[in-house]
Formats: C-alpha cells, structure tokens, sequence
C-alpha cells in the first residue's frame, strides 16, 4: 500500500510516495528545476497563478509514476500540503479569476492595521489571536475595495491547498487549521470570525465549507485521474499549511515540542496547548494539524520571509549563478565568525510580521571592499538568517514557550554547515536533523486521515535521525558578540 503527497510551495511543488509497510519514502519528484517565479506588478506586491501550481504537480505527480517503486492501483491516499496565507477566488465553473495573491504580498497590510484598531486590540487577540494583519481575509477585504468587477464574480475564496484539492476532487472545501491561518475563524466562540467578515463586508458564503485536517474531503474525479495518469477514486485524506505540517513530518504534534525549516521562508513552530499570543503580533498562532474538541493544539509561528529566497538571490543575481549551493557554503566555511564585520539583515522579501511589518528591506552593512569577498557576503547572509530566527525565538520564549530542542528535515538551509552552526550557537537549542520533507509529511498525513495509520507510532515509523547539533560553549561567546552587532544594525533601521 502506498500513499501520495503534494508540497505545493511557492519556489516549486515537490510531490512524494510512501510506502506504508516500510514507512519509507520510496520516490519523490520536484517541478519544475528552476524555482517557480514570483510576479511582482506593484512594490511589496507577490503572486502566482494557481494554474502553475496545479501543471506542476501533474508533473512531478507523473514523474513519481514513472519510477520502478510505484504502483498506481496500490496509491490508497493522497495528502497536501501548501504555501499558507495566500488567497485563490475563483467563480462558479471553478475557474481562477485572478492571479493568487500569496503569503509574502504586502498590499494589505493597512488594511489589516486599521481592522485591528477599528476592532480593537483586546477583541482581536482574544478571538483570532493575532491582528488580521496582512492575512487571507485582509487580502480578500483589498480585492472587494480594489478590484470590484473581480469580487462580483467570485464564488469561493481558497487557500492554495483547497484550490488544489479542488482540482482533485471538484469539491471545495478548507479546515479548521487553514481557516485559522487565513483570520477566519474565532477561537472563543469556535465558528466563523463573523465580526471581522462585517466588519469587512464580506459574505460568509464565500467560505467553503470546512473538515477536520486529518479527514476524507473527497475523492480523486476521472478527469483528475486521467491527467495524474492515477485510478479514479482515490481519497484525499489530509490537508494543512507547509509550516503545521513540516511539524507533522518531524512527528511535532504535542506541546513542547518545536520544529524548523529554513526554505524560501524560515520558521520556528512550536507546539502548546494554551491559546497563546504576542500583543504585537510579531509571532503568530494557529490551529494545529491534530487539534479537535478533545485535546487542544496550537502552533505558534514564528516567520522571516527573506531566508533562503536570499541565499537563492546571491546564488542568481549577484553572484550569476556562477557557484552553486555547495560552492558558497564552502566559501563561507572559510570566513571566521561574524564575517569580519560584515552584517546582513535578511528583510527583502516582503514586510516582515517579527518587525511590526515595518518594510526595511534588506540591508548590507559594513562592506569593507577591500577586505570582504564573496564568502564574507555569504556568511553573513546566512548568519543573518541565523540571527533574524533567533530574534524571533526571544518573543517566542516571553510568550510562555520553553524551546530546547528542535526538530529539522534534512534540506534547504540546514545543509549548511556555516548556518546549522551559527543558528544552534546563537539559539542555544539542539537540533535534531531527520530524513523528512513536507510532501512526506503529506503523505504520512493522508495515512491517517484515511485511516490506514491506527495511531501515532505507527504513522511515524520510519522516521529517522540523522544528527544531533549542540551548542559549542567554544564557540558561543564569538557567536553572541556577532548577534548583538547584528542586533544593533537592526535597531538602527528600526528607529530610522
């Protein structure tokens, strides 16, 4: 028996196939080669169109198939995970209307702001636990004020994942979690946020309706199979954001517990079961996947946008895409800690919740040319990064989080040598490294919203660590005094 994920992430969709009795992943495909394109018609603007997303993932989808370990006839589930907060309307026949306004756009922001006040502080982090911010519903609220025509023809606003489960199963639908992400849904009274859609004129109709994460929401159509090259039928069994489920995939479900990833976007998730919540917003919580009315979880998210979309930026434009991945990590391995005083601040990539989504844009600091090379500017790239999470994770501690450990998939910028070092000496966490990844976690998700897992173990079996990172006390001082210059060069941006 086996089973299918789909990651459909913003840089690329990866998909993969699990096969239950090993617990292993035995294939796995990522379209297209190059990282999918960002459009960005306005400043602090970011979309994609949907339909991308979707000839992707029948292509990796394809690809999969094509390997010796597959067995379409034996695929029993099939799980998604997606890029949260972006907005996908589409009209009556299903068909896209516009271009996904995705996590990263910053054009709603005051709109967000000026619920927030019109609302009130209190009433907002009582009921949504966050200000409604630059989220899906404010999203939506700027199309109704934007684009008018757009908004009349509307008949359901998606989050990237139902829009792909609706290409899957024709059916529509959402769940708690992704309803929580997107500021739908009121935590006190466990409904629909119905004083924010007035507040924002918004029809609740517009909301599909919702399911559990971990629930059969429909079945694989003859038209879908046809273009996946899979048997009609197939249930889709499992759907959640990228970051709830990269924790799913590091089997982080219960509180304490703490995974990250450094992708496009880097994430600190942690796990508890108190409604908890920064006053300022600048981390956020949302249902978590195995939340229901008997046990309470929610998933405090912190996020900096401009992580690996920056280490991708240095690779292609300013450095030509004359080195790879490889090559710059060995260049900064070279360079000593702090970069010989060469600071980067990662914030280029959209507004940044953590800052107040005060738009600095990326700063470099301090170039001495005739001192600093390209593995200066490389190290204190990914120091940077290493830096910016770690200011995150403070917020996070005086939130009432006690994070240790955490828990990572063996990819993006964890391969890193330069920056697996400087994030656990400067976080002061150990860190565990697993052989995962989020369209694994979909899968494994898919197994039991289907079913087929009967309980945790057993989902997780074949998870397996590859290492563990700790804290080097040798090395932690120089760390230190490298994050509190970094430190100072941010508040000089803030305060300017």
């Amino acid at each position: 028996m086996q089973l299918l994920g789909l990651d459909i992430g913003s840089s690329g969709i990866k998909v993969s196939l699990f096969d239950v009795n090993s617990g292993k992943e035995v294939a796995s495909a990522t379209s297209p080669q190059t990282e999918l394109e960002i459009e960005a018609p306005q400043p602090g603007w970011a979309e994609q169109d949907p339909n991308t997303w979707w000839k992707h993932a029948v292509t990796a989808t394809k690809e999969v198939l094509d390997t010796e370990s597959a067995n379409p006839e034996d695929i029993a589930g099939i799980g998604i995970a997606y890029q949260m907060h972006g907005l996908v309307l589409v009209d009556e026949n299903h068909k896209v209307l516009r271009p996904s306004i995705i996590w990263c756009d910053g054009r709603a922001v005051e709109v967000g702001n000026k619920a927030f006040d019109a609302l009130g502080e209190d009433y907002c982090l009582e009921h949504y636990l966050n200000s409604p911010g630059n989220f899906t519903a404010s999203k939506l609220r700027w199309v109704k004020e934007n684009e008018p025509e757009i908004y009349q023809q509307a008949h359901k606003a998606m989050l990237p994942g139902d829009f792909i489960a609706m290409k899957l199963t024709g059916e529509i639908k959402t769940s708690i979690s992704g309803l929580s992400e997107g500021i739908f849904w009121d935590y006190s009274s466990q409904g629909i946020a119905s004083k924010l859609l007035d507040h924002y004129d918004i029809s609740d109709e517009l909301l599909p309706e919702y399911d559990p994460n971990f629930a059969i929401s429909g079945e694989l159509t003859s038209q879908a199979a046809q273009e996946l090259g899979l048997p009609a039928g197939i249930p889709v069994g499992y759907r959640a954001g990228d970051q709830p489920n990269n924790a799913l995939s590091l089997n982080v479900l219960h509180p304490g517990e703490a995974a990250a990833t450094a992708g496009t976007s880097g994430v600190i998730y942690g796990v508890t079961d108190e409604p908890l919540y920064d006053k300022q917003s600048r981390v956020n919580t949302f249902v978590h996947v195995n939340h229901n009315e008997q046990q309470s979880r929610y998933g405090v998210l912190l996020c900096i946008n401009g992580t690996g979309i920056l280490n991708s930026w240095l690779k292609n434009t300013l450095f030509d895409g004359q080195i790879d991945y490889q090559q710059m990590n060995e260049l900064a391995a070279h360079v000593p800690i702090g970069a010989e005083g060469a600071t980067i601040l990662p914030f280029g990539n959209g507004p940044e919740r953590v800052l107040k989504q005060k738009p600095i844009g990326s700063q470099f600091k301090n170039i001495d040319f005739n001192r600093h090379n390209r593995g200066h500017i490389v190290r204190a790239a990914q120091e940077g990064i290493a830096f910016s999470l770690n200011y995150g994770l403070q917020i996070m501690r005086e939130m009432g989080l006690t994070i240790d450990t955490i828990r990572v998939g063996k990819g993006n910028m964890f391969l890193s040598k330069v920056f697996r070092e400087a994030f656990t000496n400067t976080t002061g966490v150990s860190v565990e490294v697993y052989d995962s990844s989020g369209a694994l976690g979909a899968a494994i998700g898919a197994g039991i919203g289907t079913g087929i897992f009967e309980d945790r173990e057993k989902a997780f079996q074949g998870l397996t660590k590859s290492a563990t990172l700790q804290p080097d006390p040798d090395l932690q001082k120089s760390y230190q005094d490298a994050y509190n210059r970094w430190i100072e060069a941010l508040e000089q941006e803030l305060n300017h």
